[in-house]
């Protein structure tokens, strides 16, 4: 990019997502654009929240690579035999791995903030989420489910591989990549969830009090560290000459098997889709925090952002911005 590219770049960055913290933009694996804002800079990590749903697909495609997992079609209550299942509940029965991977499992609560206040208050989040599968809605019905859902994917990794799931994404995906994420992050209080949500210095994933970190949300990157898992998407797996995870996973976890009709958005397994075309998909979390990659154009794009309740569409800023720009130096 050139010098006036960047500066018009920084000024709509600053004019308009002024909470964003760290970008990074590779095209073609070289990186053409790395900056920081708000006394940032490389070293310091952020709390991704949803982009960990996709770190999670990543982690279930590595599983199921090494034979942890037979196939995405195993019904989730086999991996806990001891659950118990009250008399009646028959649709929790029949969900599967595939349900969880694609937003369409069905669950019994109505009221979303009165069952996030509960599962926040809860030691034991595997557990609680266990209890909310079920209802009456079909497993075909997709549901976007930000915070409840994915820990039962955490908890099917520690049964199959007797790691935790930090441990066995840092042997199989973090290391490799050279990623850091330092420890399990356990909290006594909202108070110190709160300050995990706006430090820009904590390395870790969150873990309940039984050990199990969190599946959508809770893990602290770098920018570097996000472009990086793009990248290993437009490598199709390939790190350094190894492979970290089968192609044909990055293939089946990037095309659409379900759709959030009501915003119109499509769904891979735990990645959105952006562009079908192109095989254009973002992981994206609350507060502006992304993953983009391009196929077509070779350009992945990492968005850091600090805590914000209201922010601007970012993926609306790199198609429209970003990579036009790219495309054409002149600009």
């Amino acid at each position: 990019m050139n010098q006036k590219q960047i500066a018009s770049l920084e000024k709509q960055i600053a004019s308009d997502y002024d909470n964003l913290a760290g970008m990074v933009i590779l095209q073609n694996g070289k990186t053409v654009y790395e900056h920081y804002f708000h006394a940032c800079d490389a070293s310091n990590r952020f709390h991704v929240y949803s982009v960990t749903k996709s770190i999670l697909s990543i982690l279930i495609g590595i599983a199921l690579d090494k034979g942890y997992i037979k196939n995405i079609d195993q019904k989730v209550l086999d991996f806990f035999p001891s659950y118990p299942v009250k008399k009646g509940e028959k649709v929790i029965q029949n969900i599967t791995i595939r349900n969880l991977l694609t937003m369409t499992a069905p669950y019994k609560y109505h009221f979303a903030p009165y069952a996030y206040i509960r599962y926040f208050m809860s030691n034991d989040l595997l557990t609680f989420t266990l209890n909310q599968l079920g209802g009456k809605r079909q497993t075909e019905d997709f549901r976007y489910t930000p915070l409840i859902g994915p820990d039962i994917l955490s908890g099917i990794l520690v049964q199959v591989t007797g790691q935790s799931v930090l441990d066995f994404a840092g042997e199989n995906l973090f290391t490799p990549l050279g990623i850091t994420v330092s420890e399990s992050i356990f909290f006594h209080n909202a108070r110190e969830q709160q300050a995990f949500n706006r430090s820009t210095t904590m390395s870790g994933w969150v873990t309940d009090a039984s050990g199990i970190n969190t599946g959508g949300w809770g893990l602290t990157l770098s920018p570097v560290d996000m472009a990086r898992i793009g990248q290993l998407y437009l490598n199709k797996g390939m790190w350094n000459g190894k492979q970290i995870i089968s192609a044909r996973w990055i293939a089946d976890t990037t095309q659409m098997h379900s759709c959030w009709k009501k915003q119109g958005l499509l769904y891979g397994y735990l990645w959105w889709i952006i562009d079908e075309k192109e095989h254009a998909c973002a992981a994206m979390g609350d507060a502006g925090n992304v993953i983009y990659f391009n196929s077509a154009t070779g350009v992945v794009v990492s968005i850091a952002s600090l805590s914000a309740r209201k922010c601007k569409d970012r993926i609306a800023f790199i198609r429209n911005y970003i990579e036009p720009a790219l495309s054409d130096p002149a600009l």
